[in-house]
């Protein structure tokens, strides 16, 4: 009995179904069946989404196989939000070239083919691609262990994949190519250079209209394009991941900064700097040389190697073990802002949200066992009060449990694990198990923010260690006279102060609060003999430890408004000869437009109204 056929006679209709769960197994709804309990996965569904973003990719390897003869295709999984296809072009394409493609895809969705799986040993299957030149799919079948694998055929198409997938291309309607980008075959940068498509497909076509303007929505907020248009960062070609902060994007990031600091002072916090540089013996100790050597920097003094840091903990470690440590110093909680450097590929770097060189506001609390859920619920009522209360973002919390490469004893993590749980549940923080993810020296809670169109943010992250404490040997004096081993806690607030600082740009769309904007007021004299007055009103604001800038240009004043708005100064004061005369400035707001004549008084006022974090 087909699945289909299974569904049926259990009773389910087959409207928008576009495979089957077979005990918990996705397959097709062609697929064989013979007992087990099965279910129906439906188009609009997370599992049907990702069964007809597959389809998707095939189909769209079927267009370009039509389109441009002698293509080679490597591989094309669905992703999140979509699909992507990488193919070695027998010459280069370009954006123009999607159009015709995806026109290509509707023809071939109008043809309803049927999509059929079918099973073949592993030497035919060789065959069978060698035959058509498909050398990439090739070098997959031979890393297969099995004596079999499966292809998808849809009319004159043949792909290797496991499935599943929809019945037929008639299924595929509502979906766009939105893309291209470099793809290095199997992320290898010795291996050639393919062209990646990549595209999008729903359930229905209101889906895909929703998405597409949230995307475009997106594109107006790219921190890149807001970044150069607001003179706020740039990346150079000299310096790749490395990103450059102009002026007013020092104004933001010091901002940043002040808050932090005030606020982890207020905490009972204090603030140290570790070196950049660091002998390569100490990152062997703390297990980054075998867990994240491929993602450092080394560089040799005096013949000895070292390494550029990518991580603060192991050099707060050594201030804390710089000094005898009591029972009564603790809990000793020390935070750092410091510069790391990563090298990451060249292919995922982006903006600010990828880069090779960000400060990671960290910060290492040293305590005992018994004060670990108190320290853990004082670091997430610190998130709660920066994520929700400051900068108004909701917040989703992720408990990241053992990963395959985990350090230490099982033991050690099953406790770190259950107190990292307790805490949670004593705060009443809700909270989804993430399986594995954890740090390879211990448990984490992450923090997931959602911006202003719905996108999620891991920036917070509190981690659990119980083993950085053993590799190093770090103690301190208990009440009885006897050295006892502190627990270590991990945590960072904004993660990277630049990709936060990314992730506000395309929150705020480039029109920062009040606290962040880099030019507060902007001055808008109507004529030069009104100087004199301008230059006044400046001081005045500058006294007062506002943020000003003067328009001088011999513009017409609409012309001024409209470039201030389009700079996103959160207030404008137009000065004329009646406001000169009375000692008085037009307000203009760039969200409620013209607030009247103001003296400076009351301008005051409506400043001192403006949030400031405490």
């Amino acid at each position: 009995m087909k699945a289909l056929e299974a569904l049926q006679a259990l009773g389910f209709s087959l409207d928008g179904v576009v495979a089957a769960k077979v005990d918990g197994v996705s397959v097709d709804l062609e697929a064989t069946v013979s007992g087990g309990v099965v279910e129906p996965i439906t188009a609009d569904s997370p599992e049907g989404l990702e069964v007809i973003r597959h389809s998707a990719s095939h189909l769209m390897a079927q267009a370009v196989l039509r389109l441009f003869p002698g293509a080679k295709l490597g591989v094309g999984p669905a992703i999140k939000d979509g699909f992507y296809y990488d193919i070695l072009f027998p010459s280069p394409i370009t954006d123009e070239d999607l159009p015709r493609i995806e026109e290509e895809m509707r023809r071939i969705s109008q043809e309803d083919l049927p999509v059929e799986r079918v099973v073949l040993p592993r030497g035919e299957a060789v065959e069978l691609f060698s035959n058509r030149g498909e050398r990439f799919k090739v070098e997959l079948i031979g890393e297969i262990q099995d004596d079999t694998v499966s292809i998808y055929r849809q009319g004159e198409f043949v792909d290797l994949c496991r499935g599943p997938h929809v019945r037929s291309t008639g299924v595929l309607r509502n979906f766009k190519l939105l893309s291209l980008a470099g793809a290095y075959w199997r992320g290898d940068e010795k291996n050639v250079m393919l062209t990646r498509i990549y595209g999008t497909a729903f359930h229905s076509k209101e889906a895909l209209d929703l998405y597409l303007a949230r995307l475009e929505e997106a594109r107006q907020r790219d921190h890149r394009k807001l970044g150069r248009e607001l003179d706020i960062f740039s990346i150079q070609p000299e310096g790749p991941g490395f990103p450059f902060f102009h002026p007013k994007g020092m104004v933001i990031l010091n901002e940043l900064v002040d808050f932090w600091k005030r606020e982890h002072k207020r905490r009972g916090y204090l603030e140290i700097r570790t070196p950049l540089i660091l002998d390569r013996s100490l990152w062997e100790r703390s297990g980054h040389w075998d867990h994240y050597r491929e993602n450092m920097y080394f560089t040799s003094i005096d013949e000895r190697p070292f390494a550029v840091k990518p991580m603060n903990c192991p050099g707060g470690i050594l201030v804390f073990k710089s000094s005898t440590r009591s029972y009564r110093d603790l809990p000793l909680r020390m935070s750092e802002l410091g510069v790391v450097h990563r090298h990451e590929r060249s292919g995922v770097l982006h903006g600010l949200m990828r880069v090779r060189c960000f400060t990671q506001d960290d910060a290492h609390i040293y305590c005992t066992p018994e004060q670990v859920g108190e320290e853990i619920a004082g670091v997430i009522d610190l998130m709660r009060y920066v994520y929700k209360d400051v900068f108004g973002f909701p917040y989703k919390v992720e408990l990241s449990t053992r990963p395959d490469n985990y350090m230490g004893s099982l033991d050690m993590w099953n406790l770190a694990e259950d107190k990292l749980r307790e805490t949670l549940e004593a705060t009443g923080t809700e909270y989804k198990v993430n399986p594995g993810d954890g740090a390879f020296y211990g448990p984490k809670i992450d923090f997931h923010l959602e911006d202003s169109i719905g996108r999620t943010w891991q920036c917070g992250t509190i981690q659990l260690d119980f083993q950085m404490p053993e590799k190093f040997d770090v103690s301190y004096v208990g009440a009885d006279g006897m050295e006892h081993r502190p627990v270590m806690i991990h945590r960072t607030v904004f993660g990277s102060l630049e990709r936060f600082l990314g992730i506000l740009i395309e929150h705020y769309a480039g029109a920062f609060p009040f606290w962040l904007a880099p030019v507060q007021v902007k001055i808008l004299p109507v004529k030069p003999e009104l100087g004199d007055y301008a230059s006044n009103v400046d001081q005045v604001l500058k006294g007062w430890g506002i943020r000003t800038e003067m328009d001088w240009r011999d513009e017409k004043l609409g012309r001024k408004i409209r470039d201030a708005q389009v700079s996103k100064v959160p207030y404008m004061l137009v000065i004329g000869g009646k406001e000169a005369e009375s000692s008085t400035v037009a307000v203009r707001h760039r969200v409620n437009g013209d607030l009247g004549a103001m003296s400076l008084e009351s301008l005051k006022a409506v400043l001192d109204r403006e949030f400031r974090p405490r």
